[in-house]
């Protein structure tokens, strides 16, 4: 899970067990009528029943009334800023160790690696300054933070305060069928682990937990989590690349993890919590 973790041993892949939850209640969606397509029947109908009355219809303008243009149609905007993708494939660079701990890169040369100007990287790099990921050095641009294995367990420490009590929570009280959802997103990790696509599968791993985390209602919690969980991603000023036996032992704590909510098995979850956190000090 976490990808700047250095571990002597590989730990055991658990075997994911049969899953027994419900199935979804299948109800299909509310039937919604395009905007579109109501004005103009609206405006059908209004015709119609003004000419009933005696009434001028649209385009029949009567002395000394006043017409209204139709509103402009909405500007279509842009689902993903330039600035937005550009700090996505900085973050993947960070994940896969591209962006090495302690070296300055500047804002031009890493636009013309991109294919775009220095602008929306150096706000790209402005944000990830504000997460802790870079630091900024004045007239050369932003050097990645070196981070040593002691800030790593403080994080993977603080993490575990956080979600292992929410966990056991959950397992209480969110019934097996509300799991089942989250089965996809589960073996979404184990795909990225068993082609060693570190990047891939620290957004995997994300998902996952804010899916869980999600079935809690706390807006909150879930953002601060997330942050916490992508700060652990970072990887580390020295030590072994994540190997993929780690991504894949990782993997699957994901599915057994399920396994053990939907069984409402409070000593397995509280167990494959501790144990995956504690894979990030190591």
């Amino acid at each position: 899970m976490e990808q700047g973790s250095a571990r002597e041993g590989v730990r055991p892949a658990y075997a994911p067990g049969a899953f027994s939850g419900a199935p979804a209640d299948g109800r299909m969606p509310e039937c919604r009528v395009p905007e579109q397509a109501r004005g103009e029947q609206a405006g059908a109908e209004r015709a119609g029943a003004e000419r009933a009355g005696g009434r001028p219809a649209d385009g029949e303008q009567a002395r000394g009334e006043h017409t209204h243009s139709e509103p402009p149609a909405p500007r279509v905007v842009q689902r993903h800023s330039v600035r937005g993708q550009i700090l996505d494939a900085l973050r993947a660079a960070l994940v896969d160790g591209e962006l090495v701990p302690g070296q300055v890169y500047s804002a031009p040369a890493l636009g013309a690696r991109f294919g775009v100007s220095a602008t929306p990287v150096r706000e790209a790099m402005q944000r990830l300054a504000v997460e802790g990921a870079v630091e900024v050095v004045p007239n050369r641009g932003f050097r990645v933070s070196e981070r040593g294995p002691r800030e790593l367990a403080e994080l993977a420490e603080v993490r575990a305060l956080i979600e292992v009590p929410v966990m056991l929570g959950l397992a209480r009280t969110v019934p097996a069928h509300r799991w089942c959802g989250l089965r996809p997103l589960a073996e979404a990790t184990v795909t990225a682990a068993a082609v060693g696509d570190r990047a891939a599968y620290a957004e995997s791993d994300r998902a996952f937990h804010r899916a869980v985390l999600m079935l809690s209602g706390n807006e909150q919690l879930v953002a601060v989590a997330d942050e916490l969980h992508r700060r652990s991603q970072w990887p580390l000023v020295s030590g072994p690349a994540t190997r993929r036996a780690d991504l894949l032992a990782d993997a699957s704590e994901h599915t057994a993890l399920l396994d053990a909510l939907v069984s409402q098995d409070l000593a397995v979850v509280q167990a494959l919590v501790r144990e995956h956190f504690a894979g990030a000090d190591r």
